[in-house]
């Protein structure tokens, strides 16, 4: 393929792509993804769609064309699960988490899954530059872990706030909504999928509405929500989510052999790849017998057996933590069946962004990406320019750059915010 010598419709979908913070590294994997999933003029198309929410009409603006064909387009993307929709409004999701899960959230006849789980995982597993993107820069990241409520102790002794439950997100949501587990069903393809649940990753709110709609999501209660939330419990399932405060998209249930997530925590620890929980497993010395069912049940290889260096018992071992590598999620603290091991909180509070507006100005911030949040029209000369204006502002050297993104974080933040929303 001639992609790099060759201005194609993928070539300005995938510049588009990487205008938002989360991004996706060129690669020839990339555009044969891209090739499953959109045809080269719907790729033209969306790569001259906003990043930020819009309707028929703008589209149809951007795109030179009549509202009828216009919406024609939109709601054929919106029912291959590309675009998200509801009431009339439109947003292109990022690859992740986005249309790369969404694409294998149900089976499908109008696209080869077993090839694109192929190409996902040369994507996401063997190619390092996606991952290391999605996880790795920047401070603020997409995802972050989710305390399982049945490891907090019933003493008041943690604050726990309502964000910080799985079960505060189900019973909040506008739409709930249960699709195919995007990492398992990848997995399955390569005869690599372990038997953890897979109709179990739950989707909230204006996502779940979309997916639910076009049928890449079930529509649930949230009585059966939490039903499958306490069956992700009694498999030791890690649930992984949006990393917001309001409006939670996504929650998954993570198995460490299959997940995305959990693989590039174990693979990636020292960049922290996922917002922790603000809680953190101690070790009960006293009481802990080196059963080593903690170390089993934990996903990302975060609690060890060492040495209790007994003089009386030398082969007698103990649950030692990496609190480095440990999410805080409380699944160790859960299958211990000893009292061996209890929650505590962290000494910091870990900084959820208010909503995914937030998130993503962080984002932007930190990755040198805020000009085309501002700038958003690449149609238009005068955005073009300001935008690379921005642009070198948002790449100065480390010192200035400090100065810049601490003075948008405070004194325009919340200004900016609110003219993006």
């Amino acid at each position: 393929m001639a992609h790099h010598t060759l201005r194609s419709g993928y070539t300005d979908l995938v510049e588009r792509l990487n205008r938002f913070p989360q991004g996706a590294p060129p690669s020839e994997v990339l555009y044969h993804i891209l090739e499953l999933l959109f045809g080269e003029h719907e790729a033209k198309l969306v790569a001259r769609l906003p990043i930020r929410p819009f309707n028929v009409e703008k589209a149809a603006r951007r795109w030179k064309t009549t509202i009828p064909d216009a919406q024609r387009v939109l709601d054929e993307l919106a029912s291959r699960a590309i675009l998200l929709d509801v009431d009339g409004t439109y947003c292109l999701p990022p690859p992740m988490a986005g249309f790369f899960e969404f694409s294998m959230m149900r089976l499908r006849s109008d696209v080869d899954q077993k090839l694109l789980a192929q190409l996902f995982y040369q994507y996401l597993n063997i190619e390092e530059d996606f991952v290391k993107q999605l996880f790795g820069d920047g401070m603020t990241h997409p995802g972050r872990a989710y305390v399982q409520e049945s490891a907090l102790p019933a003493e008041d002794g943690l604050h726990v706030l309502d964000y910080e439950r799985a079960t505060h997100v189900i019973d909040s949501a506008t739409h709930i909504g249960v699709g195919m587990c995007y990492c398992r069903h990848k997995m399955q393809h390569l005869g690599r999928a372990c038997d953890a649940p897979m109709e179990i990753c739950m989707t909230f709110n204006f996502t779940a509405a979309s997916l639910t709609k076009h049928g890449f999501a079930r529509s649930v209660t949230a009585g059966e929500c939490r039903g499958l939330l306490e069956t992700a419990y009694d498999r030791n399932l890690v649930q992984f989510g949006e990393n917001v405060q309001r409006q939670v998209s996504f929650i998954c249930n993570c198995c460490g052999c299959c997940c995305e997530a959990m693989i590039a925590q174990r693979r990636f620890s020292v960049l922290h790849p996922i917002h922790t929980t603000n809680y953190l497993p101690v070790v009960a010395e006293e009481t802990c017998n080196g059963c080593g069912k903690c170390v089993n049940a934990c996903p990302v290889g975060a609690m060890t057996l060492v040495s209790a260096n007994n003089p009386h018992h030398p082969k007698m071992k103990k649950a030692a933590l990496d609190e480095d590598r440990c999410l805080g999620c409380g699944v160790c603290v859960r299958v211990c069946s000893h009292a061996g091991m209890r929650l505590q909180s962290r000494k910091e509070r870990v900084v959820t962004p208010v909503n995914g507006t937030h998130r993503a100005v962080l984002m932007a911030i930190e990755r040198g990406k805020l000009q085309n949040l501002i700038f958003d029209n690449h149609a238009l000369t005068s955005h073009r320019a300001m935008a690379a204006i921005l642009g070198v502002i948002c790449k100065l050297p480390p010192a200035r750059q400090i100065m810049a993104s601490e003075q948008m974080r405070s004194k325009y933040l919340v200004a900016l915010i609110n003219r993006l929303t």
